[in-house]
């Protein structure tokens, strides 16, 4: 060794003993404790200051290990933004001592109020509005809808609904999440009225939805409801809800010449209650249009106080989404989600399943397929191609002076199935079914999102679909 030592220059001697110094001096630096001196917000005009500091896993006077400090700030910007109140959140760092820092949250906060005039099809999808009823404009409702996203800066929302034209709907609902001093504990509350001139009276074999129709009402609902909920872990979500319905329909949809099994009754008014209870895990990036990280959700529900016949029901439905950013902008995602209700011998009001709301198989738009279980998996690869911002005419306003474009190209494939009693039976219940397309997603200013799909389904049939929901 000695020998070794004489044969080694002095000059690498001294250039190794330095690195090894200035190695151990970042070992020891990367796990010295930063103090977080003060956490200053600058940008909420509307937003309380607690509503945006609750949502920062650092607080005021912790101690951080330096290495851990990105990834916290990372983390706040995340669940900062995913309150859905700011268009753009950054949280900045300045050194006041060697171990001592204070953090700037900048934010820019979107426009919470909308008295906005209304235009909703009364058909489940503009591809069904458009190719079944050429666009018709008698089916239409319209009216004004007023939402205020951030009532009295603690992130809570009134909403106000009135609707005239094919259907009426006029509804008011109020939802305070953090309603107890320690922002823990919320509420909401609310209830409607609603008329329809149509009802979907049965499913066709051919998996359509059959209509009875008038000129005047035959559908006349109310509703009030209340709910609790809790947070006290910032990603983890709960609540708990009672709603009480009344349903009073046309006396002929439960006849025999259209649907006895309807309601399983032969009373065309019903008044009932629906228990609620949801449990979410959300870790995504952005909770409107996620890329990266995941999302779980369990829901219970109780429908009438018995456990059998009539309209009674207990079901359960359950959801997990992946999301993972790879390298280069590319990105995948992957959706299981399943339903269960039991006892399986439901009225046709409770067989609602595929083809309803976002549960559908993406190319199977156009049928409705009931059933009283089901599940849908869901594959997602995409690539950014196309991130801007546009200028407006707006130059001044903090909010509205460019408008954000971001669109993604992408294929995917889907699959799942529903399950019904044999009575109940159409071509596509109890098979299992599968699709795949290409399209592009759009995403501009907050989050809104236009949805262009190319899909093909195993029964050989190709579609272009429009959608402009949050999804998949």
């Amino acid at each position: 060794m000695g020998k070794l030592l004489q044969l080694i220059h002095p000059k690498w001697i001294l250039i190794l003993s330095l690195g090894l110094i200035s190695l151990h001096s970042n070992a020891q630096d990367s796990l010295r404790n930063i103090a977080i001196h003060k956490i200053t917000i600058v940008g909420n005009r509307q937003t309380k200051n607690y509503i945006i500091l609750r949502e920062l896993e650092i607080k005021q006077g912790d101690s951080i290990i330096y290495n851990q400090l990105n990834k916290k700030i990372t983390k706040g910007i995340q669940q900062i933004y995913n309150t859905t109140l700011f268009v753009q959140v950054t949280i900045d760092s300045q050194y006041i001592s060697h171990n001592e820092i204070e953090l700037y949250v900048l934010l820019k906060e979107k426009w919470f109020i909308y008295p906005l005039p209304e235009f909703q099809i009364v058909d489940r999808s503009y591809n069904e509005w458009i190719q079944k009823y050429h666009g018709s404009l008698s089916r239409v409702n319209y009216g004004v809808k007023f939402v205020d996203n951030n009532l009295t800066g603690r992130i809570d929302q009134l909403k106000i609904t009135l609707l005239n034209g094919y259907s009426r709907d006029i509804s008011i609902n109020y939802n305070a999440p953090f309603a107890n001093p320690s922002l823990t504990n919320g509420f909401f509350i609310g209830g409607g009225y609603a008329q329809t001139r149509e009802i979907p009276f049965r499913t066709s074999f051919d998996n359509q939805l059959l209509y009875y129709k008038k000129d005047q009402f035959v559908r006349n609902s109310w509703n009030i409801q209340t709910g609790y909920t809790i947070r006290k872990f910032i990603k983890r979500p709960q609540s708990i809800s009672i709603k009480y319905n009344f349903l009073n329909i046309d006396d002929s949809i439960s006849t025999g010449k259209y649907n006895p099994n309807y309601l399983n009754t032969i009373s065309t008014k019903k008044g009932f209650v629906d228990l609620l209870y949801t449990y979410q895990m959300i870790d995504v990036n952005n909770v409107l249009y996620p890329l990266n990280g995941y999302t779980t959700s369990i829901q219970l529900q109780k429908r009438g106080l018995g456990f059998q016949g009539g309209i009674n029901f207990f079901s359960l439905l359950a959801e997990y989404d992946q999301y993972k950013a790879l390298r280069n902008k590319w990105y995948t995602s992957f959706q299981l989600q399943g339903m269960i209700k039991l006892p399986f011998d439901q009225p046709y009001i409770n067989q609602q399943a595929l083809g309803y709301g976002s549960a559908y198989i993406r190319g199977l738009e156009a049928y409705v397929i009931d059933g009283v279980a089901d599940f849908i998996t869901k594959f997602n690869l995409k690539k950014e191609i196309l991130n801007v911002s546009i200028p407006t005419i707006f130059k001044r306003s903090k909010t509205f002076n460019t408008i954000p474009l971001r669109i993604y190209a992408k294929t995917y494939v889907d699959a799942g199935m529903s399950y019904t009693k044999e009575k109940f039976n159409s071509m596509l219940n109890n098979k299992f079914l599968y699709s795949g397309g290409v399209g592009i997603d759009l995403v501009t200013f907050y989050d809104l999102q236009l949805r262009i799909e190319y899909s093909f389904n195993q029964l050989g049939q190709k579609k272009l679909f429009l959608h402009n929901e949050k999804g998949f």
